[in-house]
């Protein structure tokens, strides 16, 4: 076992999810835990060693129903099938993605982070499962938003989501290019950003507040989390906004 965050919401019996910290692995600096042991680091593109990511992995599968649905992410919009992740992953074959959804019975959803803002998505009826990696690109392109029509069409009813670690607010400092990706599509979502200082072209964006008003646009207002922050919790988190080289932290559901 891996120490991990459980999600506190209101996900039905027979729904398991989990979110991975930078502890209780066998990565070295700078994958490490942040205080001299090792990290658990589950990205195999950040330039750890293979192996340390390979035997992060098998403790993490230790505590899953099969193997997770690795996607290649591209701070995109895509959403795939986990099904059809699980096996081109094994074969090597990652499938381009930035979310994903399950529609049976241990497949097992899962995306990476370090800074970018998880969310988890479950059915009241617990036939549906999925999750997203979501930036701000990735915001403002709708990855939530069709990760939530994916579930829909395949049959999901009442959707909840809980937002995992993140940036928070009052370190995520972003450019007026961001205020306006959001504002022309939103203009209450200007809300989010506040300057630095008085006049700045600068801005604090809080990701958790953009993801919830795209999540109220898809009728899904039932949210939970969205309270840590991956840049100021340096003995929890990784955080690439921070340290630059840095491990991959992994978000995970499934349902039985």
């Amino acid at each position: 076992m891996v120490p991990a965050l459980v999600p506190d919401w209101d996900a039905p019996a027979n729904v398991s999810s989990l979110s991975t910290t930078r502890r209780g692995g066998t990565s070295l600096a700078p994958y490490d835990d942040g205080s001299g042991a090792h990290g658990l680091n589950l990205g195999v593109h950040v330039g750890d060693s293979p192996e340390a990511v390979a035997a992060n992995r098998a403790l993490l599968r230790s505590m899953l129903p099969g193997e997770p649905g690795w996607l290649t992410q591209v701070h995109g919009s895509e959403v795939v099938n986990a099904h059809d992740a699980a096996p081109a992953a094994e074969r090597g074959e990652m499938l381009k993605a930035d979310a994903c959804i399950a529609t049976a019975p241990g497949v097992v959803c899962v995306i990476q982070t370090a800074d970018c803002l998880p969310v988890l998505f479950c059915d009241t009826e617990g036939r549906v499962v999925g999750a997203a990696h979501a930036g701000w690109r990735g915001l403002a392109h709708g990855v939530l938003e069709n990760t939530v029509a994916r579930m829909r069409e395949a049959g999901a009813g009442d959707i909840l989501a809980w937002m995992g670690p993140a940036i928070g607010p009052a370190c995520f400092e972003v450019g007026e290019d961001v205020l306006q990706a959001f504002a022309e599509q939103d203009r209450e979502a200007a809300a989010a950003f506040t300057p630095v200082t008085a006049g700045s072209s600068k801005y604090h964006a809080d990701i958790y507040a953009l993801a919830r008003r795209r999540l109220a646009s898809a009728n899904v207002n039932r949210v939970w989390g969205g309270n840590r922050c991956t840049v100021s919790e340096r003995e929890h988190f990784y955080s690439y906004r921070r340290d630059g080289v840095t491990g991959r932290m992994a978000s995970l559901i499934w349902f039985k």
